[in-house]
Parts: structure tokens; sequence; C-alpha cells
């Protein structure tokens, strides 16, 4: 099962976005979490602009979306908005796809102008889709992100300050999530299948 992925809604796999989404992955990978990536710019276009919901590659996507408890959701802002992208494959997702996960929002614009697009634009349609544990999610300027001469991509200090920050409560809210599971002690919310999901984040219950 995955636990965390990360949904790439960028049309591009080289603009600073995924700076961001680097930096979110190795922040993940040093504390041991698991995750996987799903770029939307690699699902087929035709099922995507046809809503196609049997194409075998947008099924794949929404299975690895449904087994995850957590999604980080990264995004440009394009038109005041999210990506178009995103927007074909949201489309895709069953009613209530995202009920019960924990979310955080990245999103990446030209100026603090964008700002709350994440808001108003991208928060409700997440919200429709059944999200109620919506974190306050990062956003980031292009001029935060520098482009390096050997291909990385280098963040403001204050810009990776603000995604541990992000990251951290994330990590923090999970763990809150499954202790207060723990107290159920019926079916899925039993002790032993949140022990056995704050094993495999390496989170630790005080």
């Amino acid at each position: 099962m995955s636990s965390i992925v990360i949904l790439n809604g960028s049309p591009s796999l080289t603009s600073r976005l995924m700076g961001v989404i680097q930096h979110a992955e190795a922040y993940l990978s040093a504390k041991g979490y698991p995750f996987q990536r799903i770029d939307v710019v690699k699902l087929p276009a035709e099922d995507l602009i046809h809503t196609k919901l049997d194409g075998s590659k947008i099924v794949e996507a929404n299975r690895i979306l449904a087994d995850a408890d957590v999604v980080i959701i990264a995004t440009p802002v394009f038109q005041a908005s999210y990506t178009g992208l995103l927007k074909t494959f949201l489309d895709t997702m069953p009613q209530k796809g995202l009920t019960g996960k924990i979310i955080l929002p990245l999103h990446i614009g030209g100026s603090l102008a964008h700002l709350l697009a994440m808001d108003y634009a991208l928060k409700p349609v997440l919200s429709a889709l059944g999200a109620r544990h919506i974190l306050g999610g990062v956003f980031s300027v292009d001029t935060q992100i520098s482009r390096l001469e050997s291909g990385g991509m280098l963040l403001a200090p204050e810009l990776v300050a603000r995604l541990d920050i992000a990251l951290d409560e994330l990590a923090a809210e999970l763990d809150r999530r499954c202790s207060m599971r723990s107290g159920a002690a019926t079916g899925a919310d039993s002790p032993e299948v949140c022990s056995a999901l704050i094993g495999s984040l390496g989170v630790q219950i005080q």
C-alpha cells in the first residue's frame, strides 16, 4: 500500500515546481516515509481529455490514490487557478475519491498576486471530492527557485523553511490521526492497523 502520494499537475517535468517536489521527496526519503509520485502529464492525453475512466493508466493512478493516506498535490498557477491538466485528472476520480485523506497543497506562481488561487480555486474542488482535512499548504514564487548549471534547482532558504514546516505538520497530523484511530479498537481503525501504518512511516507515538 502507498501511504503518501505526490500528485504532480504540472505540464512540464522541468519546471521550477519540480524543485519543490524534489525537496518534498528528499524530506520523505530522509524520514523513511514510503511514497509514490503521479505525474499527470505522463498519463494518456486521450484518456484524460475524453475522461476515459476505464483507461488502464487512469485506473492504476486512481488505485494508487485510493490506497493513499496522504496526498500532496503540486501545481503551478495558470490563469489564477490550477492547471487544466490537473483538472482533467481530477475529473476522472470517484466522486468522493479524497475522503479520509490528509491533503497538502503545493502551489507555485509568478507573483504573490496568485496567492489566493490555492484557497479559492483548488480547495473547493478538493472538498467536493470528499477532502475534509486540507492543510494550509505552501505557495512559492518562481524567483525563490534558481536553476543550477548542473541541471538541479536551488530553493531559497525561506522557502525551504516553509516547506519543512508544512511537511513536519503533515507527519504530525498523520501521527495524531493514527493515535485517535487506535482508541476506536474496531475494524480498520484497530490499534494493530495504526501501529503497522505508523511503523511503515517511521513515526513514533510518545
